[in-house]
């Protein structure tokens, strides 16, 4: 069992970073968001692997939910949303 919590962590911890990296480089703000917000999912798991359910539930709510959909509604307010 403590094999398959080391393999979770580990896959985890490369979405974290593999997402955090695509948000970085793509080109689109809004690719960059969702990026954001898949990283923002990773690190919600993270958390629920690590025996910290309160704070897998904050980062889910603001990290996931809340942030990119502050900055996808203001995307779509500023120049339409896919402008670079």
């Amino acid at each position: 069992m403590s094999n398959l919590v080391v393999v979770l962590n580990v896959v985890i911890l490369c979405g974290v970073v593999v997402s955090a990296v695509l948000a970085v480089h793509f080109e689109k703000l809004l690719s960059s968001v969702i990026a954001l917000s898949v990283t923002g999912l990773f690190a919600a798991a993270e958390f629920l692997l690590l025996h910290a359910p309160d704070v897998a539930i904050s980062e889910a709510a603001v990290g996931a939910a809340l942030t990119p959909l502050i900055f996808i509604v203001t995307l779509k307010r500023l120049k339409g949303g896919d402008d670079k």
